[in-house]
């Protein structure tokens, strides 16, 4: 299969390097408004550079991979709609409701495959509770407890077209727990700091985030993320039911460190970053991209689902600004004009 390949910044580095190592890909064309970069990576990868993106969509590939900065995803996911591409882009469609629905009517009009890079849907914890959760272990659920915490902030350019905390982080749990359960959030409360650089106070956003959103069989969420966790980087979800409670994300690299006398101490080697935490669950999401391109299996995770995790995203922002509660049906409201008939489906099983 020949795969095209937009962005050659840090999460393109992850992807290109998973895809040279898939049996499946006999060409990788990379590609990137920074042609110096785009040859860089194909070096390192043993890939092919192309002289900017107008190559890659020239070159007709079977597939098309999209790694490049958040505020270019939508525009190049129309125009591999209209190509007739099907496609795989890393989250999120685009930092707004209305450059998220263009997209998605670009791709609903050409009837193409477009898959969201929400990769907990393939680590083996998530996995693995999904199916505990679903076949009763756990009992009658009653709250979740996520966590996203960088080891590190990023730098302040990266701030203003990534959406903000909420959007750029939290989305990833709010794209879980409803992949997780099945249910749906009704309502949300939110807030938020910015007690640390200034720049990120400058860009109107928060470096600390927590949102306690309701589902609707009235199951408790909180999610919680920071750009500051010094200990190392950190993803976990509990799931706490009537009859058990699962830990996602709980091993001998999690970063923290017990405070009872016998418990265990910190980790030698805490997970570093996301490519560290998940190298597992991005290859399994680029074999199943490659997979639904040949029809061997179902998109397993939509435009419409990123739309619904980009929905409680927006209804939490606008909790955090208004310092109040929010109905989903708010945000549902707000942009009945927008949606048309794009209403977010039902997750489907990337099991």
């Amino acid at each position: 299969m020949r795969i095209g390949f937009l962005g050659a910044g840090r999460i393109g580095a992850v992807h290109a390097a998973t895809l040279a190592g898939l049996d499946d890909v006999t060409e990788l064309l990379i590609g990137d408004a920074d042609g110096a970069r785009a040859r860089a990576l194909a070096g390192a990868v043993d890939a092919r550079a192309a002289a900017d993106v107008d190559e890659v969509f020239a070159a007709r590939p079977d597939a098309l991979v999209i790694a490049t900065a958040t505020a270019s995803h939508a525009a190049l996911i129309a125009r591999a709609a209209r190509a007739g591409l099907p496609t795989y882009c890393e989250k999120p469609v685009a930092t707004d409701l209305p450059g998220t629905l263009a997209a998605l009517r670009a791709v609903r009009a050409a009837g193409t495959l477009l898959q969201l890079g929400f990769q907990r849907r393939f680590d083996a914890g998530y996995l693995a509770a999904r199916r505990a959760l679903r076949t009763g272990e756990l009992g009658r659920l009653h709250t979740i407890r996520a966590v996203t915490s960088d080891a590190a902030p990023p730098a302040a350019d990266f701030l203003p077209a990534s959406g903000g905390l909420i959007r750029d982080c939290l989305v990833h749990d709010f794209d879980a727990v409803h992949w997780l359960t099945g249910r749906a959030v009704t309502e949300v409360f939110a807030t938020g700091s910015a007690a640390g650089a200034a720049y990120f106070r400058a860009a109107g956003d928060v470096d600390t985030a927590v949102a306690v959103l309701t589902l609707d069989d009235d199951t408790l969420v909180t999610a919680t993320a920071t750009r500051y966790n010094g200990a190392g980087y950190d993803v976990r979800t509990e799931l706490a039911g009537e009859r058990a409670q699962w830990v996602i994300g709980l091993g001998d690299r999690t970063p923290f460190t017990s405070a009872e006398p016998d418990g265990p101490p910190g980790p030698a080697r805490p997970w570093r970053d996301f490519a560290d935490r998940f190298q597992a669950a991005y290859r399994a999401e680029l074999a199943a991209f490659l997979q639904a391109v040949r029809g061997e299996r179902g998109n397993p995770c939509s435009g419409d689902e990123a739309l619904s995790a980009l929905l409680v995203a927006e209804a939490c922002e606008l909790s955090r600004r208004e310092h109040r509660p929010v109905q989903l049906s708010e945000v549902h409201a707000l942009v009945d004009d927008l949606m048309d008939d794009l209403v977010p489906g039902p997750a489907n099983d990337a099991s």
